[in-house]
């Protein structure tokens, strides 16, 4: 998952080593959406063939072997490549990853709660896109061959991976029998909470995209601050911002953690439109709202898992946490292109990002009117 994330400080340095335009660097997004979203779709169909720990496996051999391909990338075609080999690892790890934790969990302690194990995975999912970003950020800016370096050490930290999963015992539905949850709906409410949840995510993280994808512009242009470990900081700042109000709900009820989440995100939006649009633009305000938009959706991130996974029998958990990641991913990429395309032609920065605030803000409420209905339906009589 931090190897998801880990190019963005350094696309600067790709627009200068290959002249990419603003339309380009969104064209490598999408091609990495794309491999992600493939993995995700086929995923449980794989894990039926190959268990749990072997999609794990084939997932950090395939994020080595992207690694390989970037680090000795020397243009675009390269990039694109090993973007695209990216993006299938990271659907194949993301897709699985909770579901195997679950099962671990209980196949140690098949009377424990799962909620702990679920937990996380989102906190890893949400936490690790702020950790490639800080070391490739920090490495471009202080050490050399910074379009190499950081993907040598993800190879060598892939190696450690593999050694972990090496010792990691193959879980199964038929090994866990005790992750069934006792529920009474009927399957058509159970899809009825599925489908307001993905959308909930995908609104969610597309205000973490649209943050994302425009601070380092933001910070270069506006502010002044074209540092890569800046960029990367703020990144980590905005994931890491996800992971502690995750932590900090622990114990709560899924659905006041997605109210929570949901407010903290529009309370990030309106303070990013006017950090960029003040006469003086404000860095300190600028960051606040990327800490307000991570920490919203982390926590929504983690309300809509609790709430889907709640009401999902076992058997369906894999393709659950697909379907839910996938909405994710389509979140983050979905601001990044479309603001590469605003900026391409011709839209200002500020403007930009205002457009997608208002689109974004009026999605997240949306998808939270949506759920919160769909979950009153759930708990009314069949």
């Amino acid at each position: 998952m931090a190897f998801a994330t880990l190019p963005s400080p350094l696309y600067g340095l790709y627009r200068i080593r290959d002249d990419l335009s603003a339309f380009t660097v969104t064209v490598v997004y999408a091609i990495f959406a794309g491999g992600t979203i493939a993995a995700l779709l086929s995923v449980r169909f794989v894990a039926a063939r190959v268990g749990r720990r072997g999609v794990m496996l084939g997932a950090v051999v395939t994020m080595m072997v992207a690694a390989g391909v970037l680090a000795d990338s020397k243009d675009l075609s390269g990039l694109l490549v090993g973007r695209l080999i990216t993006g299938l690892a990271v659907g194949l790890v993301a897709g699985t990853a909770i579901t195997y934790l679950i099962e671990l969990r209980v196949r140690e302690n098949p009377h424990a709660s799962v909620a702990r194990a679920r937990n996380i995975g989102t906190a890893v999912n949400v936490g690790a896109l702020g950790i490639g970003p800080l070391i490739s950020g920090c490495l471009a800016e202080w050490a050399r061959a910074p379009l190499t370096l950081s993907y040598v050490v993800f190879l060598a930290l892939g190696a450690i991976a593999l050694i972990g999963l090496g010792i990691t015992p193959e879980t199964g539905i038929a090994a866990a029998p005790a992750l069934t949850q006792p529920t009474h709906r009927p399957p058509s409410r159970l899809a009825g909470v599925l489908v307001p949840g993905e959308l909930a995510t995908l609104a969610a993280f597309s205000a973490n995209g649209l943050f994302a994808g425009l601070s380092g512009l933001f910070l270069a242009v506006t502010f002044e601050r074209p540092s890569h470990a800046l960029a990367g900081a703020t990144l980590f700042l905005v994931f890491s911002a996800g992971v502690v109000s995750q932590l900090a709900t622990d114990g709560l009820p899924a659905r006041r953690v997605f109210v929570l989440g949901t407010a903290a995100m529009l309370i990030g939006l309106a303070l990013l439109a006017a950090s960029v649009r003040l006469s003086t633009p404000s860095l300190t305000t600028f960051l606040l709202s990327g800490v307000s938009i991570g920490a919203g959706a982390g926590a929504v991130f983690k309300g809509t898992t609790g709430l889907v996974l709640e009401a999902t029998p076992p058997e369906n958990r894999l393709k659950a946490t697909a379907n839910l990641l996938v909405a994710l991913f389509v979140g983050l990429s979905i601001p990044v292109i479309g603001a590469g395309i605003a900026l391409d032609r011709g839209a200002t920065p500020a403007n930009t990002v205002l457009g997608f605030a208002i689109l974004v803000g009026l999605g997240v409420a949306g998808a939270g009117a949506l759920l919160a209905r769909a979950l009153r339906d759930t708990q009314r009589p069949a």
